[in-house]
């Protein structure tokens, strides 16, 4: 049986049409399972309504899918962060899929975080081995996932885990709470403050959506890895200087409103990316002044 499809869960998001165009364009037939109601029409990528733990759908398209890439998250860290109750509905999710997945031999690659996991490091940029100590429920749903991840792989399953840092870019929806620099482009477009919890010196890894989805698919191309990497920019940026070189690149300077730092916030994420590129030669190709360029340039279309 050809099982050289891949399944992507979640697959409706902006990180998930990124990978499901990548992969498509390199020859690989794509389902994606989404609760979107609508999502882009790409050539040789079917679409399918329907939520991570929709048994009888992933039962039906398992046996074509070599690969499942688990990108679905009920939460963001702002939506949790009053109501950690919340993070149970994604981890119940998983759980219900690795049920799923026990009849079948397919490599899973799930897509934790980044930039919720360590919480304030010790020590930076901050390696993989490090320890997680998140400050925020959605990094403790993230690890949580992660743990049972780690007793999936111990019985001899290939499951692969990318911690991305913070990826923006082109079709990135709108969310409160989420998504620094497509909020503060939404704000710039329409001229109203944006809120900067505590002195904006806080520490970021921002990374380009593309190169988020390039990683994805070089394990999509290692079925037979069992590892854990981080995916980052290589760089940190304070959230001022995020919003300085975004003034620059768009030609008017922000509106920015300072207030209270929020318990919970990490102070620094930077992330060492020397294992994936040592594995893999992978390396981020779009830079953070291109890709807020590029991220401005979709938001004036979408105006």
């Amino acid at each position: 049986m050809n099982r050289e499809a891949v399944l992507l869960l979640g697959g409706g998001g902006f990180i998930g049409v990124a990978l499901a165009r990548r992969l498509a364009a390199a020859g690989r037939r794509v389902h994606v399972v989404s609760r979107r109601a609508a999502v882009p029409a790409i050539a040789d990528v079917s679409f399918h309504r329907g939520a991570l733990d929709d048994a009888a759908l992933l039962r039906a398209l398992l046996p074509a899918c070599g690969t499942v890439v688990h990108l679905a998250s009920e939460t963001t860290p702002g939506r949790s962060a009053h109501h950690p109750l919340w993070e149970a509905d994604t981890i119940r999710a998983t759980l219900a899929l690795l049920e799923i997945l026990q009849a079948v031999d397919a490599h899973l690659i799930f897509l934790s975080s980044g930039g919720a996991l360590y919480g304030n490091a010790a020590h930076f940029p901050v390696t993989e081995a490090a320890p997680l100590a998140p400050l925020s429920y959605h990094g403790a749903g993230k690890a949580a996932v992660e743990a049972f991840l780690h007793a999936f792989r111990a019985q001899g399953r290939r499951v692969t885990v990318l911690r991305p840092a913070n990826a923006y870019g082109p079709e990135q929806p709108l969310r409160a709470g989420f998504g620094f620099i497509r909020t503060l482009l939404e704000q710039m477009r329409t001229g109203t403050a944006l809120d900067i919890w505590g002195d904006g010196e806080a520490v970021r890894d921002f990374i380009y959506v593309d190169d988020v989805a390039t990683a994805c698919a070089l394990f999509v191309d290692r079925p037979q890895d069992r590892g854990i990497y981080n995916v980052g920019s290589g760089e940190e940026c304070s959230i001022n200087a995020v919003a300085r070189l975004a003034g620059e690149v768009c030609g008017q300077a922000p509106k920015l409103r300072y207030r209270p730092a929020r318990q919970g916030d990490v102070r620094q994420v930077a992330l060492d990316i020397s294992h994936i590129r040592a594995v893999t030669g992978w390396a981020p190709q779009v830079g953070l002044a291109e890709g807020i360029r590029r991220t401005w340039a979709w938001l004036q279309g979408e105006s």
